[in-house]
């Protein structure tokens, strides 16, 4: 890869020469990824989720360098970072990803090499394109690009108004294979995305899942279609999906109540510009009283606090995503006619809630899962104007992948854990200086936190 590396470096924006320097590179046989191993799906049993370490099961392996089809792209990646589908597929739960791998590769010819005795996994990067397949006419070798983590086939009709309704819908690097933690990435072409210039390597690849999916979850009118003057109460708000809520949140003119669990989370919201912080730990709420039952006081005590500070009111929007622990309390302080809209459930998939602080106070549940084509097109595009900033902490090597994801499966982190692929150090890929020096401050907010 040593080729690759040093034709990336050199630099240089987007011109035929370029474009057919890198088309004329050779493409190696093999890589380093970022796997998880079929063989060792069981090596968990008995323990409980939080005793699973992804240090064990996240192995840095030599694997062959995928086929290239039609529609799709080769992308040497420079970096990429950890999301909590990672962990989850590092640790095998819910389930593994390989009852993923094993249906794709039955939906066709093109999807049989995903099925394969490895995951390479990751479903964010920032890099250069290497290759394209036949049919691919948007994106050319030595492009500069991200990818948002949607594959879709759309052969159906179901997902041509809403990609995210295609019956064949997948999360890159989590349900599919050869994903972004690792030197090489395979993707659909339609998944990239322009790399913002004044980001480095690893500030580019921290957005991508995350941002995107509080666009749709938020802002989007597929998720909670948030209004200017609405009051939003952000779970985990310094988090990696809390963090670009926020941040939408007081771009969109919205007022968030930021709930955290530590007195520098809270300070983190407020240098983000937000003023209104529940530290949850210091409050001591406890909305269940033992793993069977929940205390509906503790809803109240909560809902108190949060119309003390909004001044008597409740909230629009609920932004959920730890799930079990929360959830009750999510839907029982939602304003009369407001919107609890959920995803990914780290705490626990299976919600418990008083229907009838739902249905006799006309509230809404709204699933949301990841965003569409453009609903990430936009995501992306607040990033590159500057309006939405990377909320990025810490960046490790690729070698220690495993620890990244033991920091966010402890919830030992802030905003997002980035992982360096092929870049040999950080702070590199940085095309536009003006624009950075007018953002550094909020670039680095997050970092070393």
């Amino acid at each position: 890869m040593k080729h690759v590396v040093e034709a990336i470096m050199a630099g240089g924006g987007p011109s035929p020469e370029r474009r057919a320097e890198f088309g004329a590179l050779a493409v190696p046989e093999s890589y380093r990824g970022v796997v998880v191993r079929k063989a060792e799906v069981g090596m968990f049993e008995g323990r409980v989720s939080r005793e699973k370490d992804p240090r064990e099961s996240l192995h840095v392996d030599e694997v062959g360098t995928p086929e290239l089809g039609p529609g799709e792209a080769l992308v040497a990646v420079m970096a990429s970072s950890v999301n909590y589908n990672t962990v989850w597929t590092s640790i095998f739960e819910p389930l593994s990803t390989f009852g993923f791998l094993e249906r794709y590769g039955r939906s066709s010819p093109l999807a049989a090499k995903h099925d394969r005795p490895y995951h390479v996994v990751g479903s964010d990067l920032a890099g250069v394109v290497l290759r394209t397949g036949p049919g691919v006419h948007a994106w050319h070798p030595g492009d500069e690009v991200v990818a948002h983590c949607l594959s879709v086939e759309l052969e159906r009709p179901e997902g041509h108004n809403d990609t995210m309704l295609d019956p064949e819908q997948r999360i890159w690097g989590f349900e599919t294979n050869f994903g972004g933690l690792a030197e090489l990435a395979l993707v659909k072409a339609n998944q990239l995305m322009p790399k913002p210039g004044h980001l480095s390597w690893e500030e580019a690849a921290a957005p991508g899942l995350v941002n995107s999916t509080a666009y749709r979850q938020l802002v989007s009118g597929n998720g909670a279609g948030m209004k200017q003057g609405d009051v939003v109460l952000i779970w985990g708000a310094s988090g990696g999906l809390g963090s670009y809520a926020t941040q939408m949140a007081l771009r969109g003119g919205a007022i968030p109540v930021c709930v955290v669990s530590s007195a520098e989370k809270a300070a983190i919201c407020r240098a983000m510009g937000a003023e209104l912080v529940i530290d949850r730990a210091a409050e001591g709420y406890r909305f269940w009283s033992d793993e069977r039952t929940q205390d509906p006081r503790e809803w109240k005590r909560f809902g108190a606090r949060i119309r003390e500070l909004t001044g008597g009111e409740d909230p629009d929007i609920v932004f959920e995503h730890p799930g079990r622990e929360t959830f009750g309390a999510s839907v029982y302080v939602a304003r009369k006619g407001g919107v609890v809209v959920t995803c990914a459930s780290t705490s626990g998939f299976m919600h418990e809630y008083d229907n009838r602080y739902l249905w006799m106070n006309l509230k809404r549940i709204i699933g949301s899962h990841f965003a569409n084509y453009r609903e990430a097109w936009e995501a992306n595009r607040l990033v590159a104007r500057g309006l939405v900033h990377p909320t990025l902490s810490k960046v490790y090597p690729l070698e220690r992948t495993g620890q990244a994801a033991l920091d966010v499966h402890r919830n030992a982190h802030q905003g997002k854990v980035g992982v360096l692929c092929l870049a040999p150090e950080e702070g590199l890929g940085i095309r536009d200086e003006r624009t950075r020096a007018r953002h550094l401050t909020a670039i680095n907010r997050f970092r070393g936190v």
